[in-house]
């Protein structure tokens, strides 16, 4: 059987979460637009800088690494505005609300993730936004 599209989105995601330079979770994300790829990211370091595979990793006082610039965010820098616009974003996880907020304010109206991840404040931002929880496939 042939699998949706939202599967076949975040099996990309999944994909380019490969390129991920933080092992404490790697995370990729695509954006669409009338199922064309926009633009993809991954959680990764600034330009130049040192990779939490290679130095570390740069924990805040909430525990999360900050080394690191999020695979949203990098979608959304490597994407035009007009791209943007009415487009989804497939997510490997649950986005921040950092990220959740980017995604909106960028123009983005549907967020699809696979994997939950905690986060007590997501829910005062995605109003404005189809937010959909895909559970990941089994592989047999």
């Amino acid at each position: 059987m042939r699998k949706s599209w939202d599967s076949y989105f975040l099996d990309i995601a999944e994909k380019v979460a490969e390129r991920s330079t933080c092992d404490r979770l790697h995370v990729g994300a695509v954006i669409v637009k009338d199922k064309l790829i926009v633009s993809t990211g991954y959680n990764g370091s600034i330009q130049g800088q040192d990779h939490c595979s290679d130095a570390g990793h740069l924990l805040n006082e909430q525990g999360r690494c900050v080394r690191t610039i999020h695979a949203e965010q990098n979608a959304i820098i490597f994407a035009s505005r007009d791209e943007l616009q009415g487009a989804t974003a497939y997510v490997t996880h649950e986005p921040c609300e950092t990220c959740t907020k980017l995604l909106i304010q960028s123009g983005v109206k549907r967020i699809v993730f696979a994997h939950l991840y905690k986060n007590s404040t997501n829910h005062h931002f995605y109003q404005e936004v189809r937010w959909e929880h895909h559970e990941p496939a089994v592989q047999s």
